[in-house]
């Protein structure tokens, strides 16, 4: 998630746990320990698919987390001038603020590594977006009533309330998605395929579902608001014969670790010379993809792995006629927009424009 809600969210189970003892102290604590673990962005590891794969990394690892949690307890039951909190109320404070840190990240696509070292994919169970203002509002209402009343555990406590049934409405919507979407994918023979469905920017309302085809892979929007007609599968390019090229490299088999099957490969020529992308399909918009990195060169006829991946910049960005058709579309009008309206021609599997 963006740094505002997570240090919303760290606020708010600060002044929820201890914000009777120390009040606007709990709140301000919780901010600051809110964001830490989004430090490690300042990392560069001097490879793009490094920088991207190994954020959400050790500084995210619940194991590390806890451990920090206990040693910040350890540190405040010796030497703070709250003599009377116990080490055990230090380390719940401490604790539900780091953790809860990855777990909410754990909640969108990008994914996160819960239990580094172990050498575990991410973990991603997606149900919001990385940007949710429905979700970070409610916790920035309460913090700022927290702020200037008296009652700062009570505040913060609705706050966290009303974000967690925000959740259970965001998982109630996704399961209805997976239930509409499954006969379009049992007429497609795709029950078995790899399946990604993750909401759309800013909302729970509309949902897109990505499956990985053999030798395509398919894009759909679904709304909560849909009439029972049966979601479009529409297809697109994917390249899959580029794929052992790509996992030559030391590059490729770190990216396909950390996003699964849900890779697009194409090539490019970059600097005169033809160059093989694969671009990260599960995060973004089709047509509007921000992570693709460069893995091989061809030269005499033969594909050969780079040393040092680059990140190729997309040169689109979602304008705001998207995202008026993106909540046209979440409202159940099935005209306002397809699932592939934006990508590239050559992108398409088929020759047609679809209609959904």
């Amino acid at each position: 998630m963006d740094s505002v809600t997570q240090a919303a969210l760290g606020a708010a189970i600060g002044g929820a746990v201890l914000g009777k003892r120390l009040g606007r102290k709990a709140i301000l604590i919780g901010a600051v320990l809110g964001t830490l673990p989004d430090l490690d962005v300042a990392l560069d590891y001097g490879d793009a698919v490094a920088n991207v794969t190994e954020h959400r990394g050790f500084s995210h690892s619940l194991f590390v987390l806890t451990g920090l949690a206990t040693l910040l307890a350890l540190l405040c039951t010796r030497f703070a001038p709250a003599k009377d909190i116990s080490l055990p109320r230090w380390w719940n404070f401490f604790t539900l603020i780091l953790i809860t840190h990855p777990l909410l990240d754990a909640l969108t696509t990008y994914g996160t590594q819960l239990l580094w070292p172990l050498d575990l994919s991410p973990a991603a169970w997606p149900i919001i977006f990385i940007i949710d203002p429905l979700y970070t509002l409610p916790l920035l209402i309460a913090i700022g009533v927290a702020l200037v009343s008296q009652r700062v555990m009570k505040a913060c406590a609705w706050g966290l309330a009303i974000t967690c049934v925000y959740l259970m409405m965001a998982a109630g919507a996704k399961l209805t998605v997976e239930q509409r979407l499954a006969p379009a994918l049992a007429e497609q023979g795709l029950e078995e395929a790899p399946l990604l469905i993750q909401p759309t920017p800013f909302n729970i309302v509309l949902w897109r579902a990505t499956v990985m085809g053999e030798d395509r892979y398919y894009e759909s929007l679904v709304s909560v608001f849909d009439s029972d007609r049966q979601p479009r599968l529409e297809p697109l390019v994917s390249n899959p014969e580029l794929a052992e090229y790509a996992l030559a490299s030391q590059q490729g088999q770190r990216l396909t670790w950390f996003t699964g099957p849900f890779l697009r490969y194409e090539t490019r020529l970059l600097d005169g010379k033809e160059t093989l992308i694969a671009t990260d399909i599960r995060l973004g918009f089709p047509g509007f993809h921000p992570f693709s990195f460069t893995l091989a060169t061809l030269e005499s006829d033969r594909w050969h792995p780079l040393a040092v991946s680059e990140q190729v910049e997309s040169t689109r960005g979602i304008q705001l006629e998207t995202l008026s058709r993106l909540a046209a579309r979440a409202t159940g009008n099935t005209s306002a927009l397809c699932a592939s309206d934006f990508v590239p021609p050559e992108w398409r599997a088929e020759r047609i424009v679809y209609r959904c």
